[in-house]
C-alpha cells in the first residue's frame, strides 16, 4: 500500500519467524524484505539494512517491534523502540513517519464484498534529519524524541481533518473480527500471523502493521486426517488470500486512462481478423540462431520479436541447462508462475530432469527476471488493467518459445515438454494449441477460463473497478477469447499428452474450470493436488506423475 502511493520499492524489515516457511519465505525474498529478529538486535540485519540505505535505497520497519494496539501502540504514547534511530545515524540517511488508520478493517470479511469500499488514511510527515553533528546517542535519543512526536501529531490531526468516528480509529484484529475470546497459548499470549507494513530511514515511511490471525491453539487440538485436510485447506486458503491482496495492490499501480476503451475496441477489431495460427506465428530470423551458436550450455539472449516500450523486456532470454546425451535428447521448456518467487527451485528440478536425459530451458517470461523494467516489481506488468499489454505479453511468451524449439530443431533437438505453472501454465496450453509435436503438456494450475480470471478471481478485484470506469464490458473482452482463452479451443498436440493439474483448494485457477477443460479436451489427464494456487507440492507430485507415464 505505502510503495504504491510513494512509488518507490521499499525492502522489508520483515519478522524473521515468517522465512522458515517455504512459500512465504521465498516470496518475501523475492521482494526483498529481509528477516529481522523481533527481541534482540542482530547484526547480519543491521548490515544488510544499512548496506541497502548506503545503496540509496528504501528500507522499511517497525518503530512498535511487533503487533501493539491499544495503549501498547506508539499512537497511543507507548515508547519508541531503538532501531530505526541507529539505523538513520549510521546510514547517515533521514527518516519519513507514515501513519495509516483503518487499515485493521480489512481484517473483517465483510470489508472484502463486492462494491463495498473500505476507507484508508495514509499521511506521511515531513522527513526528520539524521543529526550528523550531534553525538552517537544524543543524536539517537532525538530523532527517537522527533518521531514519537510526529507519530502522535499525525494521528491527532487525521483524528481532527477526517472527523474518524470511533469505528476508524484501530482496533485489535480479534474485535474486527467479531469474536468475543481469543485463544492464548501457554504463556498467556495471542499467536498471530502479521503482515507487516512499515517504513524508516532514507525516505522511507513508518506505519502500523496489518495482520492477518493464525490461531494455533484453533488447529492444534483437531485430530485426525479430516482435520489435517482442514488445516491444510486454512493454510492454502490463507496464503492465496494474502497473495491476492498483494496482486491487487500492485494493480492499483496501473490506471487506464479516457482512451483505454477506444484502444480496447481498435485492437479487439483487428485480433477478430487472426486466427491462433496469425496471432502466434513466429518470424524466421537468424538472430535467435546466433544466440544460440554452437555452445552447449548456455544462457541463449535475443532480440524479441515484439516490441514494448520497455527495452529491458524486448530482450528474450532463456537458461538452458543441457545434459550428457548432447543437442538430440529432449527438452523440456519450464514456464514460470506470474510473479515467481525465485529461479533456484526450477534449477533443481532443471538438474533433476538433466539426470533422466532431458535438457531443460527455464524461460523467463515478458517482464520477469532479467526483463523486469526499472522500478518495477518481477512480473507487475504482466498481468494489470491494460489488457492490450496482457495479451500482447502472452503473444509474445509464446512467440519466443516457438522461435527456441525451431533453434534447438535446428540442432538436433526433435521432442519437447511443457512444464507450466499458472501464468505459465496458460502460456504452455496456448502452446499446446500450436505446436503439434509436444511429448507432453504438463499444465499446473493454468488459467484456463479467463472470462472468471478478469471479471470473478479474487486476485483481479482492482483490474474489474478500473475496466469497468473506463466502460470496458466483458463482451468486448470475450471478443478476444478465440486467441487468448484455452476453455475456447482445443490443443493440436494429442490431447493424450496434456496433464492438467489441479489444486484442491485453489482460488484462482477453481478447480471446476481445470475439470471443464479436461474434459473439453478429450483424452486429457488430471490430477488432483492438496494445496492452493501458491505452493510447492504441485510441481512434485506432477513430475512424479510425468514419470509414471513415461515422461
Amino acid at each position: 500500500m505505502i510503495s504504491s502511493i510513494a512509488q518507490r520499492k521499499i525492502d522489508w524489515m520483515a519478522m524473521a519467524e515468517f522465512f522458515p516457511n517455504p512459500l512465504l519465505g521465498s516470496f518475501l525474498r523475492a521482494v526483498d524484505a529481509f528477516p529481522a529478529e523481533r527481541h534482540r538486535a542482530d547484526r547480519k540485519t543491521i548490515r544488510t539494512a544499512i548496506e541497502r540505505l548506503k545503496q540509496g535505497r528504501v528500507v522499511g520497519v517497525f518503530p512498535e517491534g511487533g503487533i501493539r494496539d491499544g495503549a501498547r501502540s506508539l499512537l497511543e504514547g507507548a515508547p519508541l523502540r531503538p532501531g530505526a534511530s541507529t539505523l538513520a545515524h549510521i546510514a547517515g540517511v533521514p527518516i519519513v513517519p507514515c501513519v495509516i488508520v483503518g487499515s485493521d478493517r480489512l481484517y473483517s470479511k465483510k470489508s472484502w464484498l463486492p462494491l463495498r469500499r473500505t476507507r484508508v488514511w495514509v499521511i506521511f510527515a515531513d522527513p526528520i534529519p539524521n543529526f550528523p553533528d550531534l553525538e552517537k546517542s544524543a543524536a539517537r535519543e532525538r530523532i527517537e524524541r522527533e518521531l514519537a512526536a510526529a507519530f502522535k501529531h499525525l494521528y491527532a490531526e487525521l483524528r481532527e481533518k477526517f472527523s474518524l468516528t470511533a469505528d476508524d480509529l484501530p482496533h485489535p484484529p480479534r474485535e474486527r473480527l467479531g469474536k468475543r475470546t481469543h485463544p492464548t497459548n501457554h504463556q498467556g499470549h495471542e499467536d498471530t500471523l502479521s503482515v507487516a507494513v512499515g517504513v524508516s530511514p532514507a525516505g522511507t515511511r513508518m506505519a502500523q502493521p496489518a495482520r492477518l490471525p493464525l490461531q494455533k491453539n484453533d488447529l492444534r487440538v483437531l485430530p485426525g486426517k479430516t482435520n489435517r485436510i482442514m488445516l491444510r485447506r486454512f493454510a492454502a486458503t490463507t496464503v492465496d488470500s494474502l497473495m491476492c491482496a498483494s496482486m491487487n495492490f500492485l494493480q492499483s499501480r496501473h490506471r487506464l486512462h479516457a482512451r483505454s476503451r477506444d484502444e480496447m475496441e481498435r485492437y479487439v477489431a483487428e485480433c477478430e481478423k487472426l486466427t491462433t495460427h496469425d496471432f502466434y506465428a513466429a518470424p524466421r530470423d537468424g538472430e535467435i540462431a546466433s544466440a544460440i551458436g554452437d555452445t552447449y550450455g548456455a544462457t541463449f539472449r535475443w532480440r524479441s520479436p515484439i516490441d514494448t516500450k520497455f527495452p529491458a523486456n524486448n530482450i528474450a532470454r532463456t537458461d538452458f541447462f543441457p545434459c550428457a546425451r548432447g543437442w538430440s535428447a529432449p527438452t523440456v521448456l519450464m514456464l514460470h508462475a506470474l510473479m515467481s518467487a525465485s529461479h533456484v527451485g526450477y534449477r533443481r528440478w532443471a538438474a533433476h530432469f538433466n539426470e533422466l536425459g532431458w535438457n531443460a530451458c527455464f524461460v523467463h517470461l515478458p517482464y520477469h527476471y532479467s526483463r523486469v523494467p526499472r522500478g518495477y516489481w518481477n512480473g507487475e506488468l504482466a498481468i494489470t488493467a491494460d489488457l492490450i499489454r496482457n495479451a500482447e505479453g502472452l503473444r509474445q511468451s509464446v512467440i519466443e518459445v516457438r522461435q527456441l524449439m525451431v533453434a534447438l530443431r535446428e540442432r538436433g533437438g526433435a521432442e519437447f515438454g511443457i512444464l507450466g505453472t499458472s501464468y505459465g501454465g496458460w502460456i504452455g496450453a496456448l502452446l499446446a494449441m500450436v505446436e503439434r509435436d509436444l511429448r507432453f503438456v504438463a499444465l499446473m494450475a493454468p488459467i484456463v477460463n479467463v472470462e472468471h480470471a478478469i471479471w470473478e478471481s479474487p486476485a483481479s478485484a482492482f483490474m474489474r473497478r478500473e475496466l469497468r470506469r473506463a466502460k470496458i464490458e466483458p463482451s468486448l473482452v470475450a471478443r478476444h477469447f478465440h486467441l487468448s482463452s484455452p476453455m475456447h479451443n482445443e490443443p493440436l498436440c494429442s490431447a493424450e499428452r496434456v496433464l492438467f493439474v489441479a489444486g484442491e483448494f485453489d482460488l484462482i485457477a477453481r478447480p471446476a474450470d481445470i475439470e471443464k477443460i479436461q474434459q473439453k479436451w478429450r483424452g486429457s489427464e488430471l490430477l488432483h493436488v492438496r494445496q492452493g494456487h501458491f505452493g510447492y507440492r504441485m510441481l512434485r507430485e506432477t513430475i512424479a506423475r510425468l514419470k509414471q507415464r513415461g515422461l
